[in-house]
């Protein structure tokens, strides 16, 4: 399993409150054939300072100007070499030393290609506010608004290469059009871990308006067309809905 090489793409800008956190919890993993990228986004805080003391365990980090995380994430996966590829946002952090461990192993031995699994969304203070807990995939889910949560998404490299990558002209969206671009339109086999795997700080640009919420249902709404979901207006209204259970 040791052989299975994971790069890990990590997003930073500004993120001196966390990303200590975020890097701690990479360092710490039992599996340790880890290829930890950072891209980060030219931050003006004491970001890069905090990553050039934890210099040793990231592969490679590069700082300067993008367009957004999505492209960030692009510059990203560009430079991985891993087998499988996966996302820490600098905001969040694994939730036990063996989330990727157990990553690898259910590539190793499952026969799959993309794998997503279980997340906490806390508080600054730490403390569970919402559970995401996805369950099993079966296909034609994402035509009632299903859908994995993205920190949590792992896949071979070479899916990147053959389907795209994220694309930006879908703003808040590109994750979810790049997810339902795989498992939905390309009808890719997608593995649930059923664990816990990231503890994600709440919050998100998506959410922090009124404003941004009714852009982000536009670019959902545009990634579902563009995807083949069946019913595109409905889901657009189901998959909000389904956030609801994740407070209880």
């Amino acid at each position: 399993m040791q052989n299975l090489k994971i790069s890990l793409i990590t997003v930073a800008f500004n993120a001196q409150n966390t990303i200590a956190k975020c890097l701690e919890s990479v360092k710490g993993q039992t599996f340790s054939n880890i290829q930890h990228i950072v891209v980060d986004g030219g931050s003006t805080d004491g970001t890069l300072q905090i990553l050039e003391k934890y210099s040793e365990n990231i592969a490679i980090l590069i700082s300067g100007p993008d367009r957004g995380i999505y492209d960030a994430m692009n510059k990203g996966i560009k430079m991985a070499t891993g087998d499988i590829i996966g996302t820490l946002n600098a905001d969040d952090y694994l939730a036990d030393d063996q989330a990727i461990s157990d990553v690898a192993e259910a590539f190793a031995t499952q026969n799959i290609n993309i794998l997503y699994g279980d997340l906490d969304f806390i508080d600054l203070n730490g403390l569970i506010v919402r559970k995401w807990r996805s369950g099993i995939y079966r296909r034609g889910l994402c035509n009632w608004g299903w859908m994995p949560p993205h920190p949590t998404f792992y896949c071979k490299r070479e899916l990147f290469e053959r389907l795209g990558s994220y694309k930006l002209d879908y703003g808040s969206a590109a994750d979810y059009e790049l997810m339902i671009r795989f498992i939905h339109l390309n009808k890719i086999d997608a593995f649930h871990l059923d664990k816990v795997i990231i503890k994600m700080l709440v919050g998100g640009v998506s959410n922090k308006s009124l404003v941004n919420r009714v852009k982000a249902s536009g670019f959902d709404l545009k990634a579902m067309r563009s995807n083949g979901i069946k019913f595109p207006l409905m889901t657009l209204v189901m998959k909000p809905l389904r956030k609801i259970m994740q407070f209880f």
